[in-house]
């Protein structure tokens, strides 16, 4: 099935999805939506999150998309459920990896890195609730700065790197051993994470996982494309111009209303 693989979230941050999940689906064509105009959902309502997630996936729908994965923590946990209910194609959603953060705990302390909106959601609340061991305890940090950063520019390397610090220093004063990355703009700064974690900390991303999900989906709804044509991937954004540093060159990258 030659029709593409449709992704979306409220900026960049996704391709750090994007950017794995080409490598082992060589053959897949994929569209990618970067809803910048509306940036950042970590700040409105579930209402609105809802509304900006549904219009996405019509129009992933209307681009011929067969399968729709919503990189976005926040919109996820606040509207992939309605999601399920009004779409008609297989939608995959991600969420901070809790489960493998409470199997790899030694310390007990786990930190978790992510919007208000995600760590205030009731998903995140019932995956929290079905995982949790009592003896565990989870340390949220909200963030208020960061993704702006992420999304406007990269050059503000020490300005993340102070910010960070802020954030994660508490939490390894907790003895956490483990830190849970809920946001997918979060994925690009790995590096810097790592300067100020000291060794021993592991950090989880959903990745991994993600891609797999996306794998099975594939193989159960027998939807893959065995294609010999070049395949494309194309990235759409409806606000500013998507920096060239985070675009990788093999992406076909334009403007689109939607």
């Amino acid at each position: 099935m030659v029709n593409p693989i449709g992704i979306f979230d409220s900026g960049i941050g996704g391709l750090s999805i994007l950017n794995k999940l080409k490598e082992i689906l060589p053959n897949e064509n994929f569209i990618y939506l970067a809803d910048n105009k509306n940036f950042p959902y970590g700040c409105k309502s579930k209402k609105e999150i809802f509304s900006l997630s549904l219009k996405n996936c019509e129009k992933l729908i209307s681009l011929n998309c067969k399968i729709i994965l919503i990189a976005c923590n926040t919109s996820t946990t606040n509207s992939i459920q309605k999601l399920r209910k009004s779409i008609s194609i297989p939608i995959i959603g991600i969420e901070p990896a809790l489960k493998p953060a409470i199997n790899y705990t030694k310390t007990k302390q786990i930190g978790v890195l992510a919007t208000k909106k995600t760590l205030g959601s009731k998903l995140f609340f019932e995956t929290l609730n079905k995982y949790k061991i009592d003896d565990i305890n989870i340390h949220e940090q909200i963030e208020y700065k960061l993704v702006n950063i992420i999304e406007k520019s990269f050059e503000s390397k020490i300005k993340i790197h102070k910010i960070l610090k802020s954030y994660l220093t508490p939490m390894i004063d907790k003895n956490v051993d483990c830190l849970l990355l809920g946001c997918t703009h979060y994925n690009h700064i790995k590096d810097i994470i790592e300067e100020i974690l000291p060794k021993g900390i592991n950090i989880i991303d959903n990745i991994e996982a993600i891609n797999k999900h996306v794998l099975n989906k594939l193989i159960i709804n027998n939807i893959f494309n065995n294609s010999k044509n070049k395949r494309y991937i194309r990235i759409f954004y409806n606000g500013d111009k998507l920096s060239n540093t985070i675009i990788n060159k093999e992406y076909e990258s334009k403007y689109l209303i939607f």
